[in-house]
Parts: structure tokens; C-alpha cells; sequence
């Protein structure tokens, strides 16, 4: 929780910086005269993506049926509300917990199959990234150490849910600098991701058609941004926006601020800087924003009768 308090008061120190150096009267302006339409389109894409997300969970389940699309849609919206206010994105190690209960996957295995969806998550968000990168083809020391990063993450990435042989070297290392106490923890983990590979690859039809609808998730986020940019009465090419989007949540997934809230804002400012002047620029990050809070706000009903159920399996593994 300390974590995550220090993470908000970088995210508002990072706001007040940017609002200082602004002018906030057109940041209102742009927020008061969104087009109605576009706006009510591109806020309304929460719910196919959030849909489509749960979707994607439960196809990945290396059981066929043990997880229901109605399932995993409450899990992640549970994880959206966890992730607001736990650090490092626990939410969705709070959604690996539930799904040992909701189905026959031991614990080390549902944690395995949610960090193989986020892998997935973001192998496609960096495929994005770099094709931005490379079609914007820009110049200087800045760019190629940006595009050599991002595409160093994205072959590790690829080859962490994809060879079972780099996946053993990783847990191997892991291994060996972890505390001697999480040794079996890391190598049930170990053995559970070995196992998720195999399943995942054992059909590759599906897997490639799994890895699409990662691809086309990270596409659909990325055109709701452009809409919000049609929303805010502003313009950027198709193509740039899809790229430079992409972009700037890499940089609001940095582990610094809370939710992205800072960084994200501040790259967009950057980085859309030739189509769109400051102040629609931080009105978009605001847009943005909405994006993590509304599957939140929805998730919100949910987190009770959640909490009450993790208390009473608890209370029947004491009584065992």
C-alpha cells in the first residue's frame, strides 16, 4: 500500500508539473465541447473490450469449459478494482486466487494462466510499439535506444510463452537468487508454466488464433483513443495515432505512478505533439484515464461478496 501511495504522489506531482504549464481554461474547453457522439462511442468501447478480455481468459484455460466467459468477466472486473488501489498490479494475482476456486486449476496453475494472459497483453501492446516505431522511422541516439529496448523486451517476451527450454533457464535463475523458503513455490510456478505452454501449443490453430485476438484487443484500444481524439474535436492520422497511442501506454505501464496516471499523460503530450496542442493533448489523458476507472466503477458491486467468499474459504481451510 506504500508502494501504491507513492505511486499516486508521483502521478500528482507529474499532473500539477504539466497543468502548471498549460493553459487550463482551454484544457475545460476542450473537455466542455467534446463532440457528444464520439464521445459516447469511444467511452461505450469499454464494454466490448472489457467483454472480450474476459473472453480471452477463459479461452486460455488449459481445461476447455472450466472457466465461463460469465466467470472470467467477473474476475476481471474484480482485478480492475484491485489493481486501482493494490501495487504492482496485484489484482490480478487477487484473480489467480479465485480461479482456484472457481475451477480445478491448483493454485501454481491459475497463477501461471494469468500471467500467461498478461504476457500475451503485452507481447501484442509491444508488437504495436514497434511497428510504430519502425514506420515512424525517426532518428537520433533517443529513438534507436527506444527501439532497441522495446524490441528486446518483445523477443524475450515471445520467447518466455514459447519455448518451454527459456522458460526453464528463467525459473532456473529464479531459483537460484530467490530466498531458500520460495524455492518449492517457484518451482510448483515452474512446473505449472511448462504446463500452460504445452497446452497452449498442443493446438496450434487455436494459439494462433488467440495470439489475433490479443493483437486485435491491443488494436481496438488503440482506436478508441483515436476516437477520443475525434471526440475532443482534434485530428491525427489513422496509422499515427494507432502507433503513438501505443506508445504512450508503454510509458504509463512504467511501475512509477499510479495506474499511469503522469507518465501516460505526459507522452501523449509528447508524442502527439505535432497534431494536437497541449491542452487537447492532456484532455485526452484524461479520456485515457476513464479507460482503467470505468471497468473499475463496474467491478465495484462485485469486490464484497468477493472478499466474503475468499474470508469463508479461508475459514473452511482452518476448520480442515
Amino acid at each position: 500500500m506504500r508502494k501504491k501511495i507513492l505511486g499516486l504522489g508521483v502521478s500528482l506531482a507529474i499532473l500539477a508539473l504539466i497543468y502548471t504549464q498549460i493553459d487550463l481554461g482551454a484544457l475545460g474547453r476542450a473537455l466542455l465541447d467534446a463532440d457528444a457522439g464520439w464521445l459516447a462511442v469511444s467511452l461505450g468501447m469499454v464494454v466490448p473490450l472489457t467483454l472480450l478480455t474476459a473472453w480471452r481468459l477463459s479461452l486460455l484455460t488449459p481445461v476447455p469449459g472450466a472457466l465461463k466467459v460469465g466467470e472470467a468477466l467477473r474476475l476481471t472486473l474484480i482485478a480492475g478494482v484491485l489493481n486501482m488501489v493494490l501495487p504492482s498490479k496485484m489484482g490480478d494475482v487477487a484473480k489467480a486466487y479465485a480461479i482456484t476456486r472457481r475451477t480445478a486449476l491448483p493454485g501454481p496453475a491459475a497463477l501461471a494462466l494469468v500471467v500467461f494472459e498478461k504476457g500475451w497483453d503485452m507481447i501484442a501492446l509491444l508488437l504495436w510499439c514497434v511497428a510504430a516505431l519502425l514506420v515512424l522511422s525517426g532518428k537520433g541516439a533517443l529513438f534507436w535506444t527506444l527501439t532497441l529496448a522495446t524490441g528486446g523486451m518483445l523477443a524475450a517476451g515471445l520467447l518466455a510463452v514459447s519455448s518451454p527450454r527459456t522458460a526453464d533457464l528463467l525459473f532456473r535463475l529464479v531459483q537460484r537468487v530467490a530466498p531458500s523458503k520460495l524455492g518449492a513455490t517457484v518451482g510448483a510456478l515452474a512446473e505449472a508454466w511448462d504446463g500452460t505452454l504445452r497446452a497452449f501449443w498442443s493446438r496450434p490453430a487455436r494459439a494462433a488464433a488467440l495470439i489475433a485476438l490479443s493483437v486485435f484487443l491491443w488494436f481496438l484500444h488503440l482506436l478508441q483513443i483515436w476516437l477520443f481524439i475525434l471526440a475532443l474535436n482534434g485530428w491525427a492520422p489513422f496509422g499515427a495515432s494507432l502507433g503513438l497511442a501505443a506508445l504512450a501506454i508503454l510509458a504509463g505501464l512504467l511501475p512509477l505512478t499510479f495506474a499511469g496516471v503522469g507518465t501516460r499523460d505526459a507522452a501523449l503530450i509528447l508524442l502527439f505533439q505535432p497534431y494536437l496542442a497541449a491542452p487537447t493533448a492532456s484532455a485526452l489523458g484524461l479520456l485515457c484515464t476513464t479507460r482503467y476507472l470505468l471497468p473499475a466503477l463496474a467491478g465495484l458491486p462485485l469486490i464484497g461478496p468477493y472478499l466474503d467468499s475468499i474470508r469463508a474459504f479461508r475459514r473452511g481451510d482452518a476448520v480442515r
